[in-house]
């Protein structure tokens, strides 16, 4: 028995007519959609390189608005129950070619035509299922690489508070080896300090000076004994 008709194919529809592209070409885009609900569809035709897809995603987009706004369905419950693409009128041209002959050049086009359907309530059943899982797990791994986040800027944060305590203290320990170096002080230094504590700066003679003061002072006694034999 055949099947329906596919003007009385049930759900919504939208037609485009006499599209500049071959049937062959546009059945081959519309191959990939059959079947998928309309975000998968979607997706499918946004990365096929094909000049048909992006004709059918419009067409494709005109079926999901009139299924909405004329049925009144929910565009995540739709699903393409339909696709087909139907030869449109042909035109004919020709080019010269050698010894005054032609060839035929055939100009063809299609009428493309995409139906949308609620999916059933098994199936929205278990695509929601499979949405929430999908769902869960996403939550589960944002909890789970925020909280290796805030782990690792925690043992960061450790690490730089840790590395400038120790900064601190090394530069602490420097400071008080410096001023013990400064106030520290050898044998020697302390040897001279006695020896400038006993001998005053002020009250210091020189060698030639003590010298010279002998000698004045035993010239002066020669000279009192010289005056005295003088006056006997």
């Amino acid at each position: 028995m055949p099947g329906p008709k596919t003007n009385e194919r049930p759900g919504t529809r939208a037609v485009l007519r006499h599209s500049s592209i071959s049937a062959s070409k546009a059945r081959q885009v519309l191959d990939l959609i059959r079947g998928e609900d309309v975000d998968r569809a979607g997706q499918i035709l946004g990365s096929t390189p094909r000049q048909a897809a992006v004709a059918i995603g419009k067409v494709l987009a005109s079926a999901v608005a009139n299924a909405v706004h004329n049925d009144g369905l929910d565009a995540e419950d739709l699903y393409v129950s339909a696709c087909y693409a139907d030869e449109a009128t042909t035109l004919k041209r020709w080019r010269p070619r050698a010894r005054g002959r032609a060839t035929r050049i055939r100009k063809r086009s299609c009428h493309v035509t995409v139906i949308v359907s609620r999916m059933d309530d098994d199936r929205l059943a278990r695509r929601r299922a499979e949405r929430d899982a999908n769902q869960a797990r996403r939550s589960r791994r944002v909890t789970e690489s925020r909280r290796r986040a805030d782990l690792s800027g925690r043992l960061t944060r450790r690490r730089v508070v840790q590395a400038e305590a120790e900064e601190a203290r090394q530069a602490e320990a420097e400071a008080d080896l410096d001023e013990l170096q400064e106030t520290e002080l050898t044998d020697e230094e302390i040897v001279d300090i006695d020896v400038d504590a006993e001998a005053p700066e002020g009250d210091t003679v020189d060698e030639d000076e003590q010298n010279e003061v002998e000698h004045q002072e035993d010239a002066d006694g020669e000279q009192d004994d010289a005056d005295e034999e003088k006056d006997n």
